[in-house]
């Protein structure tokens, strides 16, 4: 094992060297070094977590798609939308008769007040003139009546109540502006939106602060606005609603990578299926329900760019100059930590000693004692939790996830890493600092063949070739020491 860590290692070195002495002005610079940091960092985390399930002599090929899956339910579960404080449900708007008809009551609705309809196929600020507010309608439903006259006839919509603006001015020093509107105290809090609509001029903004004064509120908005908004516009106030909060989207999505990697261990075990058609099936099931819960369409994180985000995006500034600086990016210390604790269960524990046992010979192990299905179910497990958290990084660090593509061919670079660290793919024989080491060779042949301009269709082939390298390798070095 010793040998293949050296080997390795002097790999990575010639590479550098290689890499330094073709293209010094580009490989050598902050920014390209920290993205080295950062890939090797997020792909490290999946190949530690496949080393553990290639030293039983199994195989994980559904790690792309939990990165997938992952990435797709934290978005889903960190959904952010924004809606008005009240949004009534119009059953039915006449706009000869102008008047519509509101399911249920209105209560905080009355004459004079503005109110915008939408939801149907055209948008209407309309004026109420009488409210009937007995709920005389049919189904206790509430009939409004207003001035204006929009433009047809609607089945379905809805109505949200309008507020008018009383002055704005710009900000100072920031790029921020300040909108005083005749808004209840309480309507409003830090990070919901308002939109401004005059006629069909509609824009919106997110709220920094909020303070209630004689007017009404005082919102302080991101955006330079100017003081070009007086009475003729409206205010749209939107609260702000989020699915889960960050702890509990975070806990959902690692428990849904530990149960499906208990699942996988259970297959594997206790119905004697073979891994390769367990984690296949796997890859395909996963991408499936990723694509089937967001009916294809991408997640985005723009809302947690400056909070979560700054986990995957992050860096640990240690020099910052001019014109450049230089840091350590925050995901290649969660990859040391995990690295470190992998480490220590696999050569310090119990666990681990059974583990190498059960991949050198997994009958002798069970015949010793060693409880194998237990080993091999914890195993799958840890795979599965550390693919979900590359997962939650890799989509923090994109900031979008696409579930038709995203973590496709992550499995093989993974796989790759592992061998090319020392993972024999029969199992019984591996290390944590191989595999990192194996991690930083991957990365670092992609970012050769961007840099010396080489085809990207070649990059799946250069996979190949080292896993075949790899794996000849290691076939070459079993029989010498057979041989020994």
């Amino acid at each position: 094992m010793k040998a293949k860590i050296l080997g390795i290692s002097v790999l990575l070195v010639v590479l550098c060297l290689f890499m330094s002495f073709m293209v010094p002005g580009s490989f050598l610079k902050a920014n390209n070094v920290e993205n080295l940091l950062q890939r090797t960092a997020m792909y490290g985390i999946l190949g530690i977590g496949v080393a553990f399930v290639i030293i039983t002599s199994g195989i994980d090929l559904s790690i792309g798609s939990l990165v997938c899956l992952s990435g797709v339910m934290l978005g889903l579960l960190l959904h952010v939308e924004y809606r008005p404080p009240e949004q009534l449900p119009v059953r039915h708007l006449d706009a000869r008769g102008k008047r519509l008809t509101i399911d249920g009551k209105a209560p905080s609705i009355g004459r004079g007040d503005v109110l915008r309809f939408y939801g149907g196929r055209r948008t209407a600020i309309l004026t109420v003139e009488q409210v009937d507010s007995n709920g005389s309608g049919a189904g206790g439903a509430t009939v409004i009546r207003f001035r204006e006259s929009p433009f047809r006839d609607e089945k379905q919509g809805f109505v949200s109540r309008l507020f008018r603006v009383v002055s704005s001015e710009r900000g100072k020093g920031r790029a921020t502006s300040r909108i005083i509107a005749d808004i209840p105290a309480g309507t409003l809090r830090p990070r919901d939106r308002i939109v401004l609509l005059h006629g069909h001029d509609l824009r919106s903004f997110s709220v920094r602060d909020v303070k209630s004064v004689k007017e009404g509120l005082r919102i302080t908005i991101d955006g330079d606005v100017g003081a070009g908004f007086d009475r003729s516009w409206y205010v749209l106030p939107q609260r702000r609603h989020q699915r889960l909060s960050v702890p509990a989207a975070l806990g959902t999505v690692l428990l849904t990578g530990l149960l499906l990697g208990l699942l996988h261990g259970l297959l594997v075990t206790k119905m004697q299926l073979q891994p390769f058609v367990v984690t296949l099936c796997g890859l395909l099931i996963y991408r499936g329900l990723a694509r089937w819960l967001t009916d294809d369409q991408p997640q985005g994180f723009i809302e947690f760019t400056d909070t979560l985000g700054r986990v995957a995006q992050g860096k640990l500034v240690l020099y910052q100059g001019a014109n450049a600086s230089f840091g350590i990016p925050y995901p290649f210390f969660i990859m040391v930590v995990i690295a470190l604790l992998a480490s220590l269960l696999l050569n310090q524990t119990i666990w681990g000693r059974y583990m190498l046992a059960l991949g050198r010979n997994e009958p002798g192990a069970r015949y010793s004692g060693i409880d194998t299905h237990r080993v091999t179910i914890l195993a799958y497990i840890i795979c599965a939790l550390l693919s979900v958290i590359g997962g939650i990084l890799f989509a923090l660090d994109a900031n979008s996830v696409s579930p038709s593509s995203f973590g496709a061919w992550y499995e093989l670079y993974a796989i790759a890493a592992a061998v090319l660290g020392g993972c024999s793919l029969r199992g019984g024989e591996g290390g944590i600092l191989g595999v990192v080491i194996g991690t930083a060779v991957m990365q670092l042949l992609k970012n050769l063949i961007v840099l010396l301009k080489i085809q990207d269709s070649l990059e799946l082939a250069i996979i190949g070739a080292v896993i075949l390298i790899g794996v000849i390798g290691d076939e070459f070095l079993r029989r010498a020491t057979r041989r020994r």
